[in-house]
C-alpha cells in the first residue's frame, strides 16, 4: 500500500487502474487453447513455468490422441511425455495430468468439476488453476495469482503479500467479485506486455500516474516504447 494511503483511497485508485488496463487491453483473454474444461484444465497444469505459446504448441497433438479424461487415464505415460516434453518438467508434468485425469473418472464421472473445493482435490490443481477453470470454463470468478498477476499487484502497491492465497484474498477485498476473471487477465496481459520483471516500460504505461512504483524503469518514452512487447510469448 502507499504510505499513508486510507483503505478508501487504495480502493478508489485500484479500481482507476483496472479501467485503465480494459482500456488498454479491451481484448484481454485466456491466451491458453482450449475447446472443454478438460483441455483448459490439462493446459493449465502444463503451463506451470513454460509459456502458454509453447503449451499451445504440444495440446493439439496431446488433445487429439487423447481428447478426454477416460482415455488420458488410460494413456501411456512414455507417449504422454515424449508429447509434452517441450513444456519442461515433463515427468511431474506427466505424472499430474495421469493422475488427474485417473481422478476424474474415478470421483466425478469424467467430467471437470465446476467448484473450487473439488478442483483442488485433484492431483497438480492448486487454487491457482482451479481458478482459471472457474473463470473460462465455467463462468465462476477467481483470482489467478501468477507470477505476473503477484508481481504487479505489488508494484501497484496493492498488498504486500506474497503468499498467493493472502494476495488473491486481499486483491478480491478491493473489486467485486464479477470482476475478478477479466482483472487477472487485464493484470497478466500487462506483465507480459509492459510491466516486466527487470525493466518495465514505465515511460510507455498508461499506469504511470497511478502507479507507486513508477520509475523502476525507464521513463524516457522512446526507450521504453521499445520495450514493449506483443502477445503471450512475451
Amino acid at each position: 500500500m502507499v504510505a499513508t494511503e486510507s483503505k478508501l483511497a487504495l480502493t478508489r485508485r485500484a479500481r482507476r487502474i483496472n479501467r485503465e488496463l480494459d482500456a488498454t487491453y479491451p481484448d484481454a483473454h485466456c491466451e491458453l487453447d482450449f475447446a472443454s474444461p478438460f483441455e483448459l484444465l490439462i493446459a493449465t497444469v502444463l503451463s506451470a513455468q513454460t509459456t502458454d505459446v509453447r503449451v499451445n504448441g504440444v495440446t493439439p497433438t496431446l488433445f487429439a490422441r487423447y481428447p478426454d479424461a477416460v482415455a488420458l487415464s488410460a494413456a501411456e505415460r512414455d507417449d504422454v511425455e515424449k508429447i509434452i516434453q517441450p513444456t519442461g518438467f515433463f515427468r511431474a508434468k506427466t505424472q499430474s495430468i495421469l493422475g488427474l485425469s485417473q481422478a476424474l473418472v474415478e470421483r466425478f464421472g469424467g467430467e471437470v468439476p465446476g467448484k473450487l473445493k473439488d478442483l483442488v482435490t485433484l492431483p497438480g490443481v492448486g487454487r491457482k488453476t482451479a481458478n482459471v477453470v472457474l473463470g473460462n470454463a465455467f463462468g465462476v470468478p477467481g483470482i489467478t495469482v501468477d507470477t505476473h498477476f503477484g508481481r504487479l499487484v505489488r508494484r501497484f502497491g496493492w498488498t504486500s503479500q506474497t503468499d498467493p492465497d493472502k494476495v488473491e484474498a486481499e486483491i478480491g477485498a478491493l473489486f467485486p467479485k464479477s470482476e475478478w476473471t477479466m482483472l487477472s487477465h487485464r493484470v497478466i496481459w500487462h506483465g507480459r506486455r509492459r510491466c516486466h520483471a527487470r525493466r518495465p516500460a514505465c515511460g510507455a504505461c498508461p499506469l504511470a500516474r497511478l502507479c507507486p512504483s513508477y520509475g523502476e524503469g525507464p521513463t524516457d518514452p522512446k526507450v521504453a516504447a521499445k520495450l514493449v512487447r506483443e502477445g503471450p510469448r512475451a
